[in-house]
């Protein structure tokens, strides 16, 4: 049996802020659902045949009672994203302005960088220079 991360449920303060986002890291996602019920919040699904994230968008005017800081409050710390091509994903971010998160070490098999969208999530993109799993995770 294999298992697998299907899908990632996030509550974001606006979606089309969060589409633009994933449209530069993960340009294969494509819009699956967008549904604005009324009276209701608006979510949507956005992804590929493997995966996708499940965007609920906050009602206007709410605001976190603290706001996200990964590594010190409860909650997620970052979202980690196999990518290819990492270094024109990094020159569209930079173009589009988004922050970049912490820097990290040159490695033999892998490219890492992290970035933070909008609404302050931070996002971990993995490029990986070896199809072995032993390469893969060597941690140098």
């Amino acid at each position: 049996m294999i298992t697998k991360i299907e899908h990632v449920n996030i509550t974001v303060p606006d979606i089309d802020a969060a589409v633009s986002f994933l449209q530069i890291i993960a340009p294969d996602f494509k819009i699956k659902k967008d549904e604005k019920p009324i009276n209701d919040k608006r979510w949507m699904h956005i992804g590929n045949d493997e995966f996708y994230f499940a965007l609920q968008e906050a009602p206007i005017a709410t605001h976190p009672i603290k706001p996200n800081q990964t590594y010190i409050n409860y909650g997620f710390n970052h979202i980690g994203l196999v990518v290819n091509n990492i270094d024109k994903i990094e020159k569209k971010l930079i173009k589009s302005g988004y922050q970049k998160g912490i820097d990290t070490p040159k490695e033999t098999f892998r490219k890492r960088i992290y970035y933070f969208d909008n609404a302050g999530f931070e996002w971990e993109l993995v490029e990986y220079l070896s199809e072995k799993n032993e390469d893969k995770y060597l941690y140098e």
